[in-house]
C-alpha cells in the first residue's frame, strides 16, 4: 500500500513528465513547419524579360514543394541592388539569394565566365551542364567561389540556353573585318573574344542595352534570344538581327544563396532547392524552344531582317577563341585548370555524339522542307 505521495504518485508523475516530453517531441516539427522563412530572391533581369520569368518558375517550384516552410520572394533587377551588384548583396546577406549568370562576375575573376559562357568547344549548354554535374565542374566552381574568392555563397547551375544570336546591328556584319572598331555590347569571356576580333567592347546590364544602341553609344549588341530581345525593345532601334554565333553558344544560368543561411536549412529544404533547380532546368529549355521560335516568327512581321552570320565570321570567332584560351590560360593558373577539364570532357563527349548522331539538318531539309 502506498501513500498519496508514495510510489504510485511518483510513477504517475514520471509518466506525466514523459508524456509531456513525448508530446513536445512530436509537436516540434509542427511548430517548425508553421514558421515560414521568407527570403528575398532578386534576379539580374528586368521584370519584362523572360529570364525574370525563368527565375519565378524556379521559385514557384521551391515555394510549392516547401509548403509553408520556405518562401522565395522574387524581385527584379534594381529592386534592392543593381544587376551587377547582386552577387555582393547575397554574399553580404542583404539578399538571401539571386538568379543571374556567372559571366556577370567576370570582372572579379575571368574564370567565373567559364561557368556561364565557356568557350566554343563543339558542345551545347546541355553538354556543359553534363560537365558541371559529372565531369568535376561543381568541384571547380566551389573551389573558385569558396577557396579562391572567399565568397559566402552556395550556387547551382541551371537552364541550358540555346545558342545565342550574334545580335542587333545598324547594318549587317558581312565579314570579320566589320568588327574592327565596332562598338559592341557583350559580357563575360565574349568580351575578350570580340576584343580579339577588333571590337570596342562595352559591358552593360540587360536593361541598359537598347537605350545605348538607340543613342549611338554602341553600334551593335547581343543580349540572348528573340523573346528577351523583343521584350527589351531591340526591334524598335534596329532591323538587322543576326543569328548563329560562337561567342556564347553554351550558356547556363546561376542560382546563388547566402551560404550561412542555406547551410542553416534542414536537409529536406536543401534538397528541395537543389532539385527545384534541376527541374526548372529542363522546363526552362522546353519553354524557351516554344517561345523563342514563336517570337522569331513575330519579328519578321515587324520588319526585322533575320540574317545568318556568315561562315567566315564564325571561323574567325573560333580562331579568336583559340587565342583567348591560350592567353588567359597563361595568365591565370586556375583558368587553365578549368578550361583543360572542359576540353577533356568535351572531347570525349563530342566523340560519342558525333559518331552516334545523324545529321539533323539533313532530316530537316528532307522531311520538314526547311
Amino acid at each position: 500500500m502506498t501513500t498519496k505521495n508514495g510510489a504510485s504518485g511518483t510513477r504517475r508523475s514520471v509518466m506525466k513528465t514523459l508524456g509531456v516530453a513525448a508530446a513536445a517531441t512530436v509537436a516540434m516539427p509542427n511548430v517548425s513547419r508553421a514558421q515560414t522563412l521568407n527570403w528575398k530572391f532578386q534576379s539580374t533581369w528586368p521584370t519584362k524579360d523572360i529570364f525574370h520569368e525563368f527565375a519565378q518558375d524556379f521559385a514557384k517550384r521551391v515555394n510549392e514543394m516547401a509548403g509553408n516552410r520556405l518562401k522565395l520572394e522574387v524581385l527584379p533587377a534594381g529592386a534592392i541592388v543593381p544587376a551587377f551588384q547582386m552577387q555582393d548583396a547575397v554574399n553580404a546577406g542583404i539578399l538571401d539569394g539571386g538568379h543571374g549568370v556567372c559571366a556577370y562576375w567576370y570582372g572579379k575573376n575571368k574564370a567565373f565566365s567559364l561557368f556561364g559562357t565557356p568557350p566554343a568547344l563543339g558542345w551545347d549548354a546541355n553538354g556543359f551542364l553534363s560537365w558541371m554535374n559529372y565531369g568535376g565542374g561543381y568541384d571547380l566552381y566551389n573551389e573558385l567561389v569558396g577557396s579562391i574568392m572567399k565568397l559566402n555563397l552556395v550556387g547551382f547551375l541551371t537552364g541550358p540556353m540555346p545558342c545565342q544570336p550574334l545580335g542587333w546591328f545598324k547594318k549587317p556584319v558581312t565579314s570579320a573585318d566589320d568588327f574592327k572598331g565596332l562598338k559592341y555590347r557583350t559580357v563575360g569571356l565574349a568580351a575578350d573574344l570580340m576584343r580579339e576580333m577588333g571590337a570596342a567592347v562595352t559591358i552593360l546590364a540587360g536593361g541598359e542595352i537598347v537605350p545605348a544602341l538607340e543613342r549611338g553609344v554602341i553600334d551593335g549588341a547581343e543580349f540572348n534570344n528573340p523573346t528577351s530581345d523583343s521584350l527589351l525593345g531591340f526591334p524598335d532601334v534596329s532591323k538587322a538581327y543576326m543569328l548563329r554565333s560562337f561567342h556564347q553558344d553554351a550558356e547556363a544560368f546561376e542560382i546563388i544563396f547566402n551560404k550561412g543561411k542555406f547551410d542553416a536549412l534542414p536537409a529536406e529544404l536543401k534538397a528541395i532547392v537543389k532539385y527545384s533547380a534541376e527541374s526548372a532546368s529542363s522546363d526552362m529549355l522546353w519553354k524557351a524552344l516554344d517561345r523563342y521560335s514563336k517570337d522569331m516568327e513575330a519579328l519578321k512581321s515587324r520588319g526585322v531582317q533575320i540574317i545568318e552570320t556568315p561562315t567566315a565570321v564564325l571561323q574567325a570567332q573560333l580562331d579568336a577563341w583559340g587565342k583567348v584560351i591560350e592567353k588567359l590560360s597563361a595568365e591565370n593558373a586556375f583558368f587553365k585548370k578549368v578550361v583543360d577539364s572542359q576540353i577533356t570532357w568535351a572531347r570525349r563527349m563530342r566523340t560519342y555524339e558525333i559518331a552516334n548522331t545523324p545529321d539533323r539538318l539533313m532530316a530537316s531539309k528532307s522531311i520538314l522542307k526547311i
